[in-house]
């Protein structure tokens, strides 16, 4: 299929390409950073920061949302949100 945009250089605020099933750990860290994340389920969300192991909980993230976050890893501990999608 021809894509009209494969000679540009992707940016973080173009549309992601490349995207996969985040099933929340506490250790394993994704093969690649995000650059936005997809909570399909409502609820909190435990991302761990691509710089340093910091977490940030998002509280009460609605179903449907996109976060436009850079993280390495979504921790189960403190997640409740379902159906996370990442997008790198």
């Amino acid at each position: 299929m021809a894509d009209r945009f494969e000679h540009l250089s992707p940016e973080l605020s173009d549309p992601s390409s490349d995207y996969f099933d985040i099933t929340p750990s506490d250790g394993t860290d994704f093969d690649q950073v995000t650059r936005g994340v997809y909570v399909g389920g409502s609820g909190d969300l435990a991302a761990v920061r691509k710089d340093d192991n910091t977490v940030v909980v998002f509280h009460g993230v609605l179903a449907g949302t996109l976060l436009p976050i850079r993280a390495k890893r979504i921790n189960s501990t403190g997640t409740t949100a379902t159906d996370i999608v990442g997008l790198a």
